[in-house]
């Protein structure tokens, strides 16, 4: 073993972890059982894709083009996520030897595809509701188009030039601050006017995670660092390897367990960021496959129309006297967008809901709205559930029962229109796999060697990967995006610091300005393109 200075880590011999960090190769095994499973899902997506575009007749092909070139560019941002945020999770099984590199690589690939697959969509649509409502209803026009590209051309450039850089840096706070930068162009470019704000509101509690999740894995880390040596004696715990000696059985089967569940959590929750715009591009370049649930049946949409005159019913007790309303559509888009409560605001939303129910009940099944009808369908229901999501805080206080009809509402309309074709979590988990078997070196050296000055010992790597599993699971269960990368990193050193082992502060240094310069960065990039492409798109 080396000695300490003050200025280099304290690792085992660097001949022993150069030679395990060169076996960048997933294997023959793992390229086989990854080969399998990649034969195996693009088969899969191929048949889901072409049965979802048989109901499409398009006597161009330019709207083919235009989704393979979206979907191409949407799956290379979970590529670069993959190989940037998830060689987080392998960094404490490696330099524990707890498991092969190659060994864990293929691992946490596989658990990211099951954590894609199991997700549930929550954070995806979390992540559509910041962007500016005017987009997302005109996502099948060139301002919509230019939105999408904009947004993740500038996340996968920051993402690339950071990993070239070896920093932990965010993907999710990469994709906030590109959207933040598509709404503030597209608000200056419409002189701050009309319904071309950003969601504030949903921005501000979405930073909040993403400020207080380090904070939890810095001192959740530290936490169970100090519970450890309080309850688990075995002096093995505290030591740096030795060798290329595994940890004793018990700590081993931890450090794989928690390598495998912030794999898990890494795809349920990171996944879903690319699946939202998956969405938003197949609605606006397909939308007569994809505009609406079309596995919505007849019998559901008699039960949809018998609760939309329970809730006309309802929303009656709370109309303005003599408000008066010309068209509904601009108005709930004025609400949405400014949160200001306007008098007409309950009458336009009765009337939506009353045409809403009328055109479900006139085509029977979603599947039977004709294909010139299905983007204004599925934009009128879009506009009432969001309606109603703001409603409670900005509205008057409706009432128990009628809140109890309005939420059964409301779960229909977002069956409706948010969904995500299980192909789409099959594609992103693929893309995320790939990822991470090809481009995790960089960022596992600077989590294993660069944040505390000596190795990283057994007790301190399982109780870094513990709590960034369980913080990110749990963010995942209030759809919340969050960081793997400032979790799990903000954990290695919050056990440096309880061990005190102490921090290379050139490291620390670099992840926070990464953190500050992430936002403001990736808005400017965005904010950028989204002018560009824009110009082009008219």
């Amino acid at each position: 073993m080396s000695v300490a200075t003050p200025d280099a880590v304290v690792v085992p011999s660097g001949s022993v972890l150069d030679a395990k960090l060169s076996k960048s190769s997933p294997g023959k095994w793992g390229m086989l059982v990854f080969g399998a499973m990649l034969v195996g899902g693009i088969g899969y997506i191929v048949t889901k894709l072409s049965g979802d575009l048989s109901v499409v007749h398009s006597s161009s092909i330019f709207p083919f083009l235009l989704l393979g070139l979206a979907l191409l560019i949407a799956l290379g941002f979970e590529f670069v996520n993959g190989f940037h945020d998830t060689a987080n999770a392998v960094a404490t099984c490696i330099y524990t030897h707890s498991l092969e590199p190659h060994v864990a690589v293929v691992y946490s690939g596989i658990f990211n595809f099951i954590g894609v697959l199991m997700s549930s969509g929550t954070v995806a649509f979390s992540i559509i509701t910041l962007l500016p409502v005017e987009l997302i209803l005109k996502v099948s026009k060139g301002s919509g188009f230019s939105m999408v590209f904009a947004l993740l051309v500038a996340a996968i450039l920051w993402n690339l030039a950071t990993w070239w850089k070896g920093l932990p840096a965010s993907s999710s706070h990469t994709m906030i601050g590109s959207i933040l930068g598509v709404g503030i162009a597209n608000q200056m470019m419409m002189g701050n006017s009309g319904t071309a704000g950003v969601d504030w509101e949903q921005v501000t509690k979405v930073f909040k995670a993403l400020l207080i999740s380090p904070l939890v894995g810095f001192a959740g880390a530290a936490i169970v660092f100090f519970l450890f040596k309080a309850l688990a004696r075995d002096p093995r715990l505290y030591k740096a390897p030795e060798g290329t000696a595994p940890p004793p059985f018990y700590i081993r089967c931890l450090l794989i367990l928690t390598c495998g569940g912030v794999s898990y959590a890494h795809g349920s929750n990171d996944g879903q960021k690319g699946m939202g715009l998956i969405m938003l591009i197949l609605v606006g370049t397909v939308p007569t496959a994809y505009a609406l649930n079309h596995t919505v049946n007849a019998k559901e949409v008699q039960t949809f129309a018998a609760v939309s005159t329970q809730v006309a019913g309802a929303l009656s007790n709370y109309v303005t006297p003599g408000a008066v309303m010309a068209d509904p559509q601009p108005e709930l888009e004025a609400f949405i967008s400014t949160k200001k409560y306007e008098p007409g605001v309950m009458l336009a939303l009765q009337q939506q809901v009353n045409e809403i129910r009328n055109e479900a009940t006139q085509y029977g099944a979603l599947a039977n709205v004709p294909a010139d009808r299905q983007s204004n369908v599925r934009n009128e229901m879009y506009l009432v559930s969001e309606t109603f999501r703001l409603l409670p805080k900005l509205g008057p206080k409706m009432n128990a029962d009628d809140m109890k009809v309005v939420t059964n509402y409301k779960g229909f309309l977002d069956k409706s229109t948010r969904f995500i074709p299980t192909w789409v979590k099959v594609a992103v988990a693929l893309a995320l796999g790939l990822g991470t078997m090809v481009g995790w070196k960089r960022i596992v050296v600077t989590v294993g060697e660069k944040i505390g000055k000596t190795h990283l010992t057994y007790a301190q790597g399982a109780s870094a990967e513990l709590v960034a599993m369980c913080t990110i699971l749990a963010a995942d269960t209030y759809g919340l995006p969050v960081s793997t990368t400032h979790v799990l990193s903000s954990g290695v050193a919050g056990t440096m610091a309880a061990n005190k082992s102490g921090l290379q502060l050139s490291t620390i240094r670099d992840i926070a300005m990464a953190w500050i310069f992430t936002l403001p960065a990736a808005a400017l990039l965005s904010g950028c393109l989204f002018w560009v492409f824009n110009a082009i798109a008219k």
